[in-house]
């Protein structure tokens, strides 16, 4: 049982309430180089590690509620409220990192990788913002589970004066989601080779979140983008048949990660 305050607990049903209904409002679209490891959908196959950026938590948990997910929260005490909000949204919890409470966190994630994938913010809880620690790499190698980067844009979004610019929605803004491709880390590999991987992994994320906003500021469409919905009554996830009218915005591509020693470099937009 979590020793929360009342008033976190408070606050965390509150808003595993309000969010989901929050998004429903809002100009959301995805799109996917594998659309298979969303546990949202029912072509989910293969459990996986995704990390995405810490300031745009709000936006990516509330979609994964009532998923086969895994979320890693902090132990650190600004950890507690996304602690409750997740466990309200009916996700697994798992506290800790591989700094802090490493040991036990690691053996959880271990056994809940059976049953479901894990979601990482590798920036949290403290930043640098938008670099990648080596946890989401470091756990892929042991795991031995793909890593998949998640890019998140929001159009004009409201920002708190965090560590992080944490990312709100206006209630006009756009919301714009790439699952990314997967990259697979090879296991007991040593130190150099993690490091490169975490260059890579983190360079493409960054790419992904670059790509990500600039679909949420243009009026253009993404190859084989999608809207969802939630059915009020099954809480179950709604996707609409995908967009396939001529985009002038395509996805950027995977960078390439020969045993992780490849440097990374962006991939430009094509129109």
């Amino acid at each position: 049982m979590s020793d929360a305050k009342l008033s976190q607990r408070i606050t965390g049903h509150l808003n595993a309430l309000l969010m989901p209904r929050a998004l429903d409002l809002i100009n959301f679209r995805i799109c996917y180089y594998d659309r298979s490891v969303d546990p949202a959908r029912s072509e989910y196959n293969e459990h996986v590690i995704f990390s995405f950026w810490h300031e745009y938590i709000v936006v990516i948990l509330p979609r994964w509620g009532h998923t086969p997910l895994t979320v890693l929260c902090s132990q650190h005490r600004d950890g507690e409220l996304v602690n409750q909000t997740a466990e309200s949204l009916g996700l697994n919890i798992v506290r800790g990192s591989t700094s802090r409470g490493g040991a036990a966190a690691i053996r959880a994630m271990k056994t809940n990788s059976k049953f479901s994938s894990i979601a990482m913010t590798p920036d949290g809880p403290r930043g640098p913002r938008r670099e990648m620690a080596m946890g989401p790499v470091y756990l892929a190698s042991l795991l031995g589970m793909p890593l998949v980067p998640v890019g998140i844009g929001i159009s004009n979004p409201y920002r708190l004066s965090t560590w992080d610019k944490f990312a709100i929605p206006r209630p006009l803004s756009k919301v714009r989601v790439i699952f990314g491709p997967k990259i697979h880390v090879p296991r007991k590999v040593d130190k150099k080779t993690l490091a490169a991987f975490r260059v890579g992994a983190q360079g493409l994320m960054n790419d992904l979140t670059d790509e990500a906003q600039h679909w949420a500021d243009s009026k253009q469409k993404m190859v084989g983008e999608q809207r969802f919905t939630r059915d009020r009554r099954s809480n179950r996830i709604v996707f609409e048949s995908p967009c396939l009218h001529s985009p002038k915005l395509k996805i950027i591509k995977a960078p390439r990660l020969q045993a992780g020693l490849e440097d990374h470099r962006s991939n430009r937009r094509v129109g």
